[in-house]
């Protein structure tokens, strides 16, 4: 339910704040007050186009805010329209964009007026009015249908996946089998270049290292090399010992010294003997690390990466040479998918066929209780070829119109006015009832071409129409505004030197007199009698009596 509606710099309105109840509420006043820039505001927040030129003259920009509530949770929606062009939205106090304002408030109401493109003239639409006719059997059937739709449509993707991968097949059997082959051949090891990179420094300067080592050595153990040297220095502090602590702790580190020199030499002497400086090894080493490079440039950028690679590939060639039997088992899987989408398909089609008869009986009814006596309707169903079958189903749903005997039955969107449009959609509100869940209804002209009578049974519709919902209605009849919970009058007023409007509710007399106003265009007694009257006839308004607003610049 839209409980608050806040225009601010709007064309001519000033300011105005307008609190809303449950029920019907009506908004009435002379031609060009101001009713439809109330519209207008709304339309801005439920995310229509702004134009610059609504900005109220003189002021800097338009503001618009509107407060719904819907089963307890609360959504604020405000739009902003500067003079030079820019808009700017929020909601729920965060900034949005128009795209947000549409898909958060468009579901919550259904505006209709004689300019609108309403969603009775999208043929899109019309199957879902019918499916909320027939009920919750429909409701199932579509869902049964749509599931079967989706199933269909993912087994048609794979199958084509699968056709697309096997198109393909040979190609990509040879390139992965040579992929295997190349890296089998080498045979690497995981860290495997990692340890001859190691190696190499060795192999590369072997005799040099070798040469090196056994210089070393024999500078060690040569008669008169370092190990004699030590000896004989150890054997001249022996010959003292016992005298000297402080040489007796040298002799000590001389001891440590010379076990040193010894464990020196003899790794000297081993490493000499083990240090390969054969040739044919080195170049065997560099050929097997010019491999791995290779295999890592191409598959890499890690052996681990090459093992993976093969790893994956001989996944993909066993998959590969299996295809065949997927592929059998793919294209049963679509037939089985079609054949449960046909099934599905009937089952919705047959409960449509069935229920349109009534539904245009009914429909035609209820619009000939509104000054279209001789109307009738009729619900097109048109087969679709079975590649053309949509989630919506498998028919084109349209619901045509004829206003009268002799006269061919045309879609609706190439025959009806503004006016009538908007009340075969309070006739087909009437009918779903219940069905149809959108809270607020905004009628804007509805009685366009209506009097009398028919006026009456208009307002007697739609406050029939707001017992389940919240109906906002813009009318010029007061045998419609005598229907309302609520009565809003817009009018112009001079504050400034400025023309501004006022939007201001009317209660007991007031109300009175503005039917008196509608009716004759003055107040006087007989008028008053007669809006009495009228208000006597219907009884007493609802529980959205207790409408307020309040209007700057009166």
């Amino acid at each position: 339910m839209l409980q608050e509606l806040h225009v601010r710099d709007l064309a001519l309105i000033e300011e105005a704040w307008i609190e809303l109840g449950p029920g019907m509420t009506v908004l009435t006043g002379e031609t060009g007050a101001g009713k439809t820039v109330l519209v207008g505001a709304l339309k801005l927040l439920l995310g229509e186009r702004a134009d610059s030129t609504l900005v109220r003259q003189g002021a800097a920009e338009a503001l618009v805010e509107g407060r719904w509530c819907r089963g307890g949770e609360e959504r604020l929606a405000r739009r902003r329209l500067s003079a030079d062009g820019r808009s700017r939205c929020a909601l729920d106090g965060e900034m949005a964009t128009v795209g947000a304002l549409a898909e958060a408030l468009g579901p919550l109401v259904d505006l209709h007026g004689q300019h609108e493109h309403q969603a009775l003239l999208s043929a899109a639409r019309h199957a879902a009015y019918l499916d909320r006719f027939v009920g919750d059997e429909a409701a199932s059937a579509l869902r049964a249908y749509r599931d079967a739709f989706d199933a269909r449509a993912e087994a048609a993707d794979g199958l084509e996946a699968l056709r697309a991968s096997l198109a393909d097949r040979e190609r990509r059997l040879d390139y992965l089998r040579f992929q295997v082959t190349e890296i089998a051949a080498a045979a690497p090891g995981e860290g495997e270049d990692a340890a001859i990179e190691a190696t190499l420094p060795a192999l590369r300067h072997g005799e040099r290292l070798t040469s090196a080592a056994a210089s070393a050595y024999r500078a060690l153990r040569e008669d008169g090399g370092a190990v004699d040297s030590l000896a004989a220095a150890r054997r001249v502090l022996a010959g003292v010992g016992g005298i000297d602590p402080a040489l007796d702790a040298l002799a000590e580190e001389l001891e440590g010294a010379a076990a040193s020199l010894e464990e020196a030499a003899w790794q000297l002497r081993s490493r000499a003997e083990a240090v390969a400086h054969d040739p044919r090894e080195l170049d065997e080493a560099e050929s097997r690390l010019a491999t791995l490079q290779l295999l890592k440039k191409k598959y890499g950028p890690t052996l681990a990466d090459v093992l993976r690679t093969r790893a994956e590939a001989e996944a993909e060639i066993s998959g590969l040479e299996s295809a065949e039997e997927g592929l059998r088992a793919a294209e049963e899987g679509l037939r089985a998918a079609e054949e449960g989408l046909r099934a599905a398909g009937e089952r919705l089609a047959a409960l449509r066929g069935a229920s349109s008869g009534r539904f245009t009986e009914l429909l035609a009814e209820a619009a000939g209780d509104l000054a279209m006596t001789h109307a009738s309707f009729d619900v097109a169903l048109e087969d679709l070829p079975f590649g053309s079958w949509t989630r919506e189903g498998p028919q084109r749903v349209e619901f045509t119109y004829s206003p009268g005997p002799g006269q061919q039955p045309r879609p609706l969107a190439r025959i009806a006015s503004g006016g009538e449009l908007s009340r075969v959609m309070l006739a087909l509100k009437g009918v779903l009832g219940a069905a149809d869940d959108v809270p607020v209804m905004v009628f804007d002209e509805v009685d366009a071409g209506v009097g009398g009578a028919t006026a009456s049974s208009l307002g007697r519709r739609l406050a029939e129409l707001a017992r389940s919902r919240q109906v906002l209605v813009v009318t010029h009849l007061a045998q419609v505004a005598v229907y309302a919970d609520a009565h809003v009058v817009v009018e112009k007023s001079v504050a400034g030197g400025q023309v501004v409007t006022v939007v201001r509710p009317v209660l007991g007399e007031e109300r009175v007199e503005e039917l008196a106003r509608m009716l004759s265009g003055s107040d006087s007694d007989a008028s008053l009698a007669h809006a009495r009257e009228l208000l006597e006839g219907v009884g007493p308004p609802g529980p959205g009596r207790g409408i307020q607003a309040a209007a700057g610049g009166a």
